[in-house]
């Protein structure tokens, strides 16, 4: 009878470990890696015992199907992943994809691995070392897979064309997944790319299809703020004849000029001028804000804006109901100084 029992009892074990493997699959489309099935306790030859009796297959290299059948869309996202390794995410369209992005095609599953990883290739999978990686943009639920503004950004980059690069920005704007604003911050953190300064153009492109901002709304942002608010269109004169100003506070001497969408993008516009800002506070306080700054990082550019004004002056104590601003409607014209600090550029009539 003792004999009996010991084979019974593996049977059992085996039975109960077969079956948490199956609700395990259940929740990844019908696939496992096997590094997952050696978790649950099943051990190789248990493994080659079901794919050899045809209850499963083999997808991959590393990943095995509980059923015979073709994958799923879900299975074949999973068995990417697991194919990668225990760092592994979908990317790019893929990413777009398996976030409910519809209309777009994709022949083959990017997944993104760190630079140390290893690469791997199979017919419709490509697992590719990225420095673009980063387990911090990763959705946590359903398939592993980048956020739909970092994998619109990254599927653009590595678009076959600009024209392809430009559908994988606009889509998932679109289609409601993510917006413009989310889009042009991770942008930001692209630092080198040939198409960098082309998708910056379509972020702006987006930005402003979806809402523009004049002096009149930057205004009312000063207002919800706390801020003064400032004198609109100021007329000055400079070496170079009369020019306006998009926004100022006379009374501190603290200007703010905003780049519209027909500002052409230069490099790491937005970084340069948060750096630019930084350096202008201590002299004569001019701000340049571009668009995208102002959709992207509005919080870092209007404690700039409350820096300066306090820095010249103003005590923090009035609203903008209790300040107003000078040079409103008049013909008020002020000398402009050159500028004081190193390499400030000079005004020009705009």
């Amino acid at each position: 009878m003792v004999d009996a029992i010991g084979p019974l009892d593996a049977r059992a074990r085996g039975a109960r470990l077969l079956s948490r493997a199956l609700h395990r699959a259940d929740d990844q489309g019908g696939v496992l890696g096997l590094a997952q099935l050696h978790e649950l306790g099943l051990t190789r030859s248990q493994v080659r015992a079901q794919v050899g009796a045809r209850r499963w297959q083999r997808v991959h290299t590393q990943v095995v199907a509980t059923h015979t059948g073709p994958l799923t869309e879900e299975g074949t996202w999973w068995a990417a992943v697991l194919e990668g390794g225990p760092q592994a995410y979908l990317d790019g369209a893929s990413a777009l994809t398996a976030g409910g992005m519809t209309g777009f095609d994709c022949d083959t599953v990017r997944v993104s691995v760190p630079p140390t990883a290893r690469s791997r290739k199979a017919p419709g999978l490509l697992v590719r070392r990225t420095r673009r990686h980063d387990p911090r943009t990763v959705v946590s639920s359903g398939v592993p897979r980048a956020r739909p503004e970092v994998a619109a950004v990254h599927a653009a980059l590595w678009a076959a064309s600009d024209k392809q690069a430009a559908l994988l920005l606009t889509m998932p704007v679109q289609q409601r997944l993510t917006t413009a604003d989310r889009i042009g911050r991770a942008l930001l953190d692209v630092r080198r790319h040939a198409r960098r300064r082309f998708l910056q153009a379509v972020v702006l492109d987006l930005l402003d299809g979806v809402r523009s901002i004049s002096e009149a709304e930057f205004a009312a942002e000063c207002r919800r703020r706390g801020l003064p608010r400032p004198a609109r269109q100021v007329l000055r004169r400079g070496r170079d004849g009369r020019y306006y100003l998009d926004v100022c506070w006379e009374e501190w001497g603290v200007v703010v000029e905003i780049d519209g969408i027909h500002h052409l993008w230069a490099p790491q516009v937005v970084a340069d001028a948060l750096r630019q800002n930084e350096v202008t506070l201590t002299s004569d306080v001019v701000l340049r804000l571009p668009l995208l700054g102002l959709r992207v990082a509005p919080d870092e550019f209007f404690a700039q804006v409350e820096r300066a004004l306090r820095q010249r002056g103003w005590s923090g104590a009035g609203t903008c109901g209790d300040v107003v601003a000078r040079a409103t409607g008049s013909s008020h014209v002020r000398t402009a100084a050159p500028p004081s600090a190193p390499g400030s550029p000079p005004r020009s009539a705009s």
